[in-house]
């Protein structure tokens, strides 16, 4: 079963119809025990850091998330729940993540507009070319995605980026490390590529 994590946050409905049209329908859960069952773990969100973080931490579930993904299952973070796979964010400061991945969270540092709105092209780094996830789906040429973001995350080793965005200078967009993924932006938003995303992490072992 493929569980994805309802903490009460927007944005949910549409990972459960995506992973649906990836061929791996999701489970919507509120449920500790449910997850820790699970085969997978996918969250999703849109919102801030720290309500989120909070919400986690007061249900249990995300505790459910760190025993799945210290156990070896796959857990994919997308957008706030990508962020939420990282200890600390700019935008809550004192709040704690999940600690997943290395790094933090950080603020867009650019006089460009922010929010950080639209598609744009994610391109593998060397970690990224030899990840059985991110490889196949972004080539050597890179694959565009669906991104709405205010913050990224910042301060990874080499290792765990594994695609890169550029809004006034590169950053993170897709990350992972041992059996955690994340994506800086919505595969529920980003048509074929991001079905193919959700399809490719439903059928991964790592």
């Amino acid at each position: 079963m493929i569980a994805v994590v309802d903490y009460g946050v927007n944005n949910l409905a549409s990972v459960v119809r995506a992973l649906a049209a990836a061929g791996h329908p999701g489970t919507l859960t509120a449920d500790p025990d449910a997850i820790r069952r699970a085969d997978r773990v996918v969250l999703p969100g849109v919102g801030n850091f720290g309500r989120a973080a909070v919400t986690l931490a007061v249900t249990g579930l995300g505790e459910a998330v760190r025993e799945v993904a210290q156990a070896g299952r796959p857990v994919l973070g997308i957008c706030l729940g990508m962020q939420l796979c990282h200890r600390e964010s700019e935008e809550a400061p004192g709040a704690t993540g999940l600690g997943l991945l290395p790094g933090r969270v950080i603020r867009f540092r650019t006089s460009r507009h922010v929010p950080h709105v639209g598609w744009a092209q994610v391109m593998p780094t060397d970690a990224g070319r030899a990840h059985a996830v991110a490889g196949p789906l972004l080539g050597e040429a890179g694959t565009f995605y669906y991104h709405v973001h205010s913050y990224h995350p910042a301060d990874l080793p080499e290792e765990a980026v594994l695609g890169i965005g550029d809004y006034d200078g590169t950053f993170p967009t897709l990350v992972g490390m041992g059996s955690v993924l994340g994506a800086q932006f919505h595969p529920e938003k980003s048509q074929q590529a991001g079905i193919a995303l959700l399809k490719a992490f439903a059928e991964w072992t790592p």
